[in-house]
């Protein structure tokens, strides 16, 4: 196990985060809430299921060895994760995508990435050590990172289609806000399930793998906020429902189920992934792998965005800006390698 390579997976999982919804974007003639549904029950059923059944020895023994205290915590935290995202919608409503984002991802990367220690009574090392330091120095450079790709974003928007109309700084800011607590519960369910990640490891799971148990748990709470959320919502719009998107022509069905499943699973591999990242980091330092994490997928969603040429007619200064931004997440991580390394 290496740092670098915990920081190169934690690249790749950021590098799904970024770009998942791609496919889910051209879902043509289906309702958002039926394309997120579909896209859901793969990411946060199907795939944790399967990949769980497959690496454990005995999969129902396994969850019915932990208290039903440990259980339930955990898909509470990863229920508050389910909130988050389902206020993401409204948080881009009303500031726009790049700059919601960057807020949003900027609070859930402070809150995730220092709570669990002082949660579990470590936040004196995050000052008094070198790697505690170097961790928050990180941090603080990540979080001005996230602020100039967001401005970056923001004046991309302005550019290219004008005043957002439905702009409102200061309700936009208070969802976002708020999106990012309570999405940082994903933080904190992984952090909560540790003992399952130990029990997987005494059953002689491997170490990349070991985390992926938990995830039945957490997103399954998850799942529950987010296809509660969306069945409501099929259920209240008169003018849309889950019985008439799904009773298109089957070449419309086909390939609007492919594009959902398929976001969904790049979803689900962004965690795949960070947890593999996660195994190449020193125990000691559990609680840098979200930082890790939500910084590079800010800086892959740049990247992913001036390949998809979505920068396209856009003031130079403005994507130079963009680039200025991404360095500075690059640096963050890289303070971050250093004082896991000391």
């Amino acid at each position: 196990m290496t740092i670098l390579a915990g920081i190169g997976w934690h690249v790749v999982g950021a590098a799904f985060a970024a770009s998942f919804y791609a496919p889910i974007g051209k879902v043509k003639e289906w309702s958002w809430e039926t394309t997120w549904a579909v896209a859901g029950i793969f990411s946060w059923i199907l795939l944790p299921i399967s990949v769980s059944f497959m690496i454990l020895p005995d999969f129902h023994n396994f969850y019915a060895g932990f208290s039903a205290h440990l259980l339930l915590k955990v898909a509470l935290f990863g229920a508050m994760w389910g909130v988050g995202n389902v206020s993401y919608g409204l948080t881009m409503r009303h500031l726009g995508i790049s700059l919601g984002v960057g807020v949003a991802i900027g609070v859930t990367l402070m809150v995730g990435t220092l709570m669990p220690p002082l949660l579990n009574g470590q936040g004196a090392m995050l000052f008094t050590t070198k790697s505690g330091l170097y961790t928050m120095a990180g941090v603080l450079v990540a979080l001005m990172g996230v602020a100039i790709v967001s401005y970056a974003g923001h004046q991309k928007e302005m550019q290219q289609r004008g005043e957002l109309q439905e702009f409102n700084l200061k309700l936009g800011l208070l969802l976002a806000g708020l999106c990012g607590v309570f999405s940082s519960g994903m933080s904190f369910a992984i952090n909560a399930a540790r003992p399952m990640e130990s029990a997987a490891l005494h059953l002689g799971v491997n170490p990349l793998y070991a985390a992926l148990p938990s995830y039945v748990i957490i997103m399954g709470g998850g799942a529950l906020v987010n296809l509660s959320y969306c069945f409501i919502r099929l259920a209240a719009l008169k003018r849309i429902s889950l019985r008439g998107d799904l009773s298109q022509a089957g070449g419309t069905l086909l390939i609007n189920g492919a594009l959902a499943a398929t976001g969904g699973i790049m979803w689900y591999l962004q965690f795949f992934f960070y947890a593999w990242g996660a195994a190449n980091i020193p125990q000691r330092l559990f609680y840098v792998n979200w930082m890790l994490h939500m910084s590079i997928y800010v800086l892959c969603a740049g990247l992913v965005g001036l390949a998809l040429k979505e920068w396209k007619g856009v003031r130079r200064r403005t994507i130079l800006i963009l680039l200025i931004g991404m360095l500075v997440i690059i640096a963050a991580a890289n303070l971050v390698g250093l004082g896991m390394a000391l």
